[in-house]
């Protein structure tokens, strides 16, 4: 069985990134399915993003490049910071800031 992937997250004002957490990702617990996730592993954001730097992977190529084991709270204080999430989806038991329609 294949592990599942998260949709990327789209912010209110157009910063995106993968977050996943999953068996083979950068993450915590690092196992399928589980019921909540303390760190994830957030991939390719759009735009430089200094919340998420001291976590690069190739810190020379901050949107080309992985991060691991980023804390979900760090993850939740980006959504937060670029107006929150208008679509896309976080791992398991991180909260996080909801907003539809044309924000």
């Amino acid at each position: 069985m294949r592990a599942k992937l998260n949709k990327s997250i789209q912010c209110a004002d157009g910063f995106r990134m993968s977050v996943q957490a999953n068996q083979g990702a950068y993450c915590t617990p690092r196992e399928d399915g589980a019921d909540s996730y303390t760190h994830a592993e957030v991939g390719f954001p759009n735009l430089v993003e200094d919340l998420l730097l001291p976590y690069a992977e190739d810190p020379d190529k901050p949107r080309g490049t992985v991060y691991g084991w980023v804390p979900s709270h760090v993850i939740v204080a980006v959504c937060a910071k670029h107006r929150g999430i208008v679509s896309g989806e976080l791992p398991a038991g991180m909260r996080y800031l909801h907003f539809g329609g044309n924000q």
